[in-house]
């Protein structure tokens, strides 16, 4: 994939690469390595790639930047439109989404693109939101996180929890998909299935081609939700062929997951709304509003995006954001520190308004809470409020387990964007500091009197970014120095690891003198992403206070029990494919796999990997007696149970690290 080529829509793509020849199809990906890093040509808005000697691809895009239109890619050889330089180009294009024609905010141009940390927008084109209702990422994850129940079939895994009954008496009940919808989920059931049992190294540009065909399918079906986590699998897919340094594979995973998971429930004609998901939303009304600076978050991401998101805090305690993100990178990062924010008279910059507040009139609101700066928007400036009073003290009041457990409400199945708005609210707590441990700090929760109890909740801090050109990991360092601090913290639980928040901001806590001396400019608190402590900024080491050493640090629950096994024969399924799955059962557990789990009490986690190695290892014979690979739906099937059973099991475990030890049975 080259990110200086326009997004393509995925139909444009996929009619591409059906059209060529097999021979074509053979030669295709090598094509798509070559092509990718040619030069590109641009002229009045038109790119032109030369591809040969006789061949040169022009790409032009709509105004919304992106190809959506095959008559927009034009090659000049004599095979053209059936050509490999035209399937190649657009193979290496990245994937447009499916609303691109819909402009998130007029004259918003500093809140058009995805906010926080790694999350920012992976292409050029618009992000969209597939959450079944307007409410935005502010209002508390009980109104927006999905409630789901079994669904009485074996051949699909269970959901927990039941479904919420309708608001009146006389609410229509769930008609379920139409036929059409559940012959697209269907479809793309079986493209991702596919997909599936190749693995990473044979989901090439064909395979891809066909579950975009399959995503496209499902658009025009109205399967938003589907065909969006279609789309992701693709550019995971594209990622990880190309060994890019954003890529993760556990991102992979849960991708496909979402992807078969939601699908096969469609596709038996599952009832719920949510599964099929509404299409991106644009800015709606907020009225007027009173909102109070909280802290700034740089951000960074590996598509060559950088910005700055700052967080705000209504007077009711619900969140909003102002987010300023562009192509630029680390050094976007930096300047948009003070870069001037894009709402109503433009006076304020991003740290002047961490600081401060805005009084909005006209205010516009995306679904998850960031404010739009169209031109019927008017913001006057406020005098900032400190961590100490208001709305803002109201953050820390909350006993931290209290507040992780609306936050961890996200069960397989439910809406992944629900889920993700839910679990990125920021969180406010007060901890001391005990020590560093690896790459983290280990903290513990303080009591409402401002001490530590041996029984307070034990808190692991990471940084919320590590790019050396940002102040977190400096910062880190400043305070891995001096146990016993007491902090007030502003930041982000990670939900893939036992206890562990990233704070994006700190701050002093009151009545006591073991805690931060901050200059009188930064108005009570540090943005750890901007802001450098130094030595001056804590109190002096003359009389260090008392903190509970090491000992007696509980175990890390997902790095102790021995589901990793499990984790890794999952994400071998995908990065490997089903050959790969399939070897642990040809050695009959030579490595102790299914008996580590089963001695530990993972029983039904070594049930299900045998299951799953086994069906991998299953071949049959087609008419003239070769052996040859299965139908993959049974595979796939097997995959989705365990994969379903491993993210269930590991969030409870993760859910278990945030309680306190004495509520502990």
């Amino acid at each position: 994939m080259n990110p200086e080529l326009p997004p393509a829509a995925p139909d444009v793509v996929a009619a591409a690469v059906e059209s060529l020849t097999s021979r074509l199809r053979k030669k295709l990906d090598a094509a798509i390595e070559t092509y990718a890093a040619l030069p590109i040509t641009v002229d009045d808005g038109v790119l032109r790639i030369r591809c040969g000697e006789d061949a040169e691809v022009t790409l032009t895009p709509n105004p919304s930047g992106a190809v959506t239109d095959a008559e927009h890619v034009v090659c000049g050889c004599l095979l053209a439109p059936r050509c490999l330089h035209r399937a190649a180009v657009l193979s290496a294009c990245p994937v447009a989404d499916a609303d691109t024609e819909t402009a998130p905010e007029p004259s918003g141009t500093a809140t058009g693109a995805r906010t926080g940390g790694e999350d920012a927008p992976s292409d050029r084109a618009a992000p969209r939101s597939t959450g079944p209702s307007d409410t935005p990422a502010s209002a508390g994850p009980t109104d927006t996180a999905r409630s789901t129940e079994g669904t009485g079939r074996a051949e699909f895994p269970s959901r927990t929890g039941t479904r919420s009954t309708p608001s009146t008496p006389h609410a229509p009940e769930p008609t379920g998909p139409t036929p059409a919808q559940v012959a697209a989920a269907t479809g793309l059931w079986a493209a991702t299935a596919a997909v599936l049992a190749a693995g990473v190294p044979a989901a090439g540009a064909v395979p891809q081609a066909e579950l975009l065909r399959a995503a496209h399918t499902a658009r025009l079906a109205g399967l938003h939700r589907a065909e969006t986590a279609a789309l992701r699998v693709v550019r995971g897919l594209r990622g990880a062929r190309a060994r890019q340094d954003g890529h993760r594979l556990a991102d992979l995973v849960a991708n496909v997951r979402e992807l078969l998971l939601t699908t096969g429930l469609l596709s038996a004609a599952d009832p719920d709304p949510a599964l099929v998901g509404t299409a991106r939303r644009a800015y709606r009304p907020g009225g007027g509003l009173r909102v109070h600076g909280v802290c700034r978050e740089p951000v960074i991401a590996a598509t060559g995006y950088g910005g700055v998101v700052t967080h705000l805090v209504s007077d009711d305690g619900r969140w909003f954001s102002v987010a300023d993100v562009k192509p630029g990178g680390p050094a976007r990062a930096r300047g948009a520190a003070t870069a001037t924010v894009a709402l109503g008279s433009g006076t304020l910059n991003h740290a002047q308004l961490a600081r401060g507040g805005l009084l909005i009139s006209g205010a516009t609101l995306s679904p998850d809470g960031r404010l739009g700066s169209g031109k019927g928007v008017r913001a006057t400036p406020l005098a900032g409020l400190s961590w100490t009073s208001g709305p803002l003290a109201a953050l820390f009041a909350r006993p931290l387990a209290e507040a992780v457990a609306e936050r961890l409400t996200g069960t397989p199945g439910a809406d992944p964007e629900q889920a993700e708005q839910a679990a990125r609210r920021l969180i406010g707590c007060d901890l001391v500091l005990v020590g560093a441990a690896g790459d983290h700090l280990l903290a513990r929760e303080l009591s409402p009197t401002g001490q530590q109890s041996a029984s307070d909740l034990l808190v692991r801090l990471t940084p919320a970014h590590g790019h050396p050109d940002l102040a977190h990991t400096a910062n880190f360092r400043q305070l891995a120095s001096r146990p016993g601090l007491r902090l007030r913290v502003i930041g982000r639980l990670d939900p893939d690891r036992a206890a562990t928040l990233r704070p994006l901001a700190v701050g002093p806590v009151p009545d006591t003198d073991a805690t931060l001396r901050l200059p009188a400019d930064w108005q009570g608190h540090a943005d750890l992403g901007y802001d450098r402590l130094q030595g001056a900024h804590f109190p002096p080491p003359s009389a260090p206070p008392t903190v509970d050493g090491l000992a007696g640090i509980p175990t890390d629950p997902l790095a102790e029990a021995p589901l990793w096994r499990l984790r890794r024969l999952v994400e071998v399924a995908v990065s490997g494919g089903r050959r790969a799955v399939a070897e642990p059962a040809r050695d009959g557990d030579r490595d102790g796999g299914g008996a580590a789990l089963r001695r530990t009490g993972f029983r039904t986690a070594a049930d299900l990997a045998t299951t799953l190695t086994t069906e991998a290892d299953r071949r049959s014979r087609d008419v003239f007696g070769r052996i040859t690979d299965p139908d993959p739906d049974r595979y796939a099937r097997a995959w989705l149970t365990t994969a379903v059973y491993l993210a269930g099991t590991e969030r409870a475990l993760v859910q278990a690290t945030w309680q306190p030890p004495t509520t502990h049975h």
